[in-house]
């Protein structure tokens, strides 16, 4: 789809297939690298600081007496929200409520927004319990993970729009 804004024919929840499942692993890979690119590598390069999201995840594996070492934050990170929660949240929950509350919203600014309400769940709710500093405090990281977060929702709904 290479519509300006969104279609709301195409935002209802999307049919379950195999097509889908793999169109939503795709994007899901394409926002987790552009995410990791920019918190691992060009937020450091730029003296920011760069993201440990795998340690994030470890810590909270380990809040909820799981498994938590560096493979299980690994595959938390990548695996299950990379590729899997963040997509589905895409599809299933955000998309068609955007779809239905601001139809001629454009794809750019939706995903933006998406993006937006991920580190706030991620930074603001798993961060805090994880590390009991919400939002981390609001130092200069949690400003690199708010970007990679939209970054990651941008090149996510790029893929699939």
């Amino acid at each position: 789809m290479t519509s300006e804004t969104t279609n709301t024919a195409t935002a209802a929840l999307p049919s379950v297939s195999f097509d889908t499942l793999v169109m939503l692993l795709v994007a899901g890979a394409a926002g987790t690298v552009v995410f990791d690119i920019w918190g691992q590598a060009i937020a450091p390069l730029l003296g920011l600081g760069g993201l440990a999201p795998e340690g994030l995840a470890r810590g909270f594996l380990g809040k909820l007496g799981l498994p938590n070492g560096k493979s299980a934050g690994n595959l938390m990170h990548l695996l299950f929200i990379g590729l899997i929660a963040y997509p589905i949240g895409w599809a299933a929950i955000f998309r068609p409520l955007q779809a239905r509350m601001m139809p001629g919203l454009h794809w750019l600014a939706s995903a933006s927004v998406y993006g937006v309400g991920l580190w706030v769940v991620a930074i603001g709710g798993i961060a805090g319990f994880a590390t009991g500093n919400i939002f981390l405090g609001f130092a200069t990281i949690a400003w690199v993970a708010l970007a990679g977060h939209v970054f990651y929702a941008i090149a996510l709904v790029a893929v699939l729009e």
